[in-house]
């Protein structure tokens, strides 16, 4: 793992605060730039989502990238079978729940100046590790995404350890009561923290 954020960047919330001392983030996804302009603070103060980002260091109005963090879980009980058993197959069989706490990972954004260079990865890695540290206050065994079924997004995921929660698209509409003839606009997806290498 690449150690820009950790030695270049400061972490902090990113909030009314943040964004009125920096310049505009973008990251190129219009929705994404959007959300973190205009929605992020509302997330903030009704407690639906909290984001974080990190700044350079040299010069703090520089955001180069953000993400948003809120409570989830997942229902194994209404998984299919093969589903489910792929879920949990490194939980040992006397903590088998009907849902299994996680963190969803709502937004996610690099400033379009670092797009390219390793920072999507090393910011999934941070993610990771942050929610595995023993300050954490709330535990979660797995961490979850919307991703854009967008092929560049799901490789993304994929390559950062990601698996998919439904094999198929047919399978994951079927879960969320969608027509087959709707366009499926995000995948979700989910990664057992206990993978992370620490």
């Amino acid at each position: 793992m690449s150690d820009f954020l950790l030695t270049k960047c400061k972490f902090s919330v990113f909030d009314a605060a943040v964004m009125s001392h920096s310049q505009p983030f973008a990251c190129g996804d219009s929705d994404l730039d959007d959300f973190f302009a205009n929605d992020s603070e509302n997330y903030n103060r009704q407690l639906l989502g909290k984001s974080y980002c990190f700044r350079l260091l040299e010069d703090e109005k520089v955001i180069v990238c953000t993400f948003t963090l809120s409570n989830s879980s997942i229902e194994s009980r209404h998984l299919p079978n093969s589903r489910k058993k792929k879920l949990i197959e490194n939980i040992p069989h006397e903590k088998m729940l009907s849902s299994y706490p996680a963190t969803l990972i709502g937004r996610l954004g690099v400033n379009q100046i670092y797009l390219g260079k390793g920072i999507g990865t090393e910011l999934m890695e941070f993610i990771k590790l942050w929610l595995l540290e023993n300050e954490n206050r709330t535990a979660c065994r797995f961490l979850t995404v919307d991703a854009y079924n967008k092929e560049g997004t799901l490789k993304f995921y994929e390559k950062n350890g990601f698996k998919y929660l439904f094999s198929t698209e047919q399978q994951e509409k079927e879960y969320i009561g969608m027509a087959q003839l709707i366009e499926l606009k995000t995948r979700l997806m989910y990664f057992d923290l206990l993978n992370t290498k620490r």
